[in-house]
């Protein structure tokens, strides 16, 4: 394997076994962190918050370097609109997390973990997926 292969597997690897290891493939913990007015758990903010801390350090190291050390130029966002379709998109992102518990990151890592739930959950997000491209088109 090429290092532009390995980098990508590396970073995966760890994305994956942070969320394993902060209990973000847990449904029941992403739900407890829902539950405002219940039995509210925590967990799931100090995981973002951690998150949050370490993108933070990345911008600005990224910021005093001329171009990354494994590709040729950065892949930077260019828009910052905010459309019907984004805030659309977000809550509908934001209802199925709530009603299952795991976004995309956590489904995908779930599977090694709980693999018959996570891929009913993965199947059905991916169908939604082609939903989209096949009713609007090819973005």
């Amino acid at each position: 394997m090429n290092r532009e292969g390995l980098v990508p597997l590396v970073s995966g690897t760890l994305f994956g076994a942070g969320l394993a290891l902060g209990g973000m493939t847990d449904p029941a913990r992403v739900r407890g962190f829902l539950d405002l007015f219940g039995a509210w758990d925590p967990t799931l903010a100090f995981v973002m918050g951690g998150a949050v801390l370490v993108m933070a350090i990345a911008w600005i190291v990224q910021r005093r370097m001329a171009r990354p050390v494994f590709a040729g130029s950065f892949a930077l966002p260019d828009r910052s609109d905010i459309t019907l379709r984004l805030v659309g998109g977000s809550a509908l992102f934001g209802v199925g997390w709530g009603i299952a518990g795991l976004c995309p990151g956590p489904g995908f890592a779930s599977l090694a973990i709980r693999p018959g739930a996570a891929a009913l959950f993965v199947a059905a997000m991916l169908a939604g997926m082609v939903l989209v491209r096949l009713v609007e088109g090819d973005r």
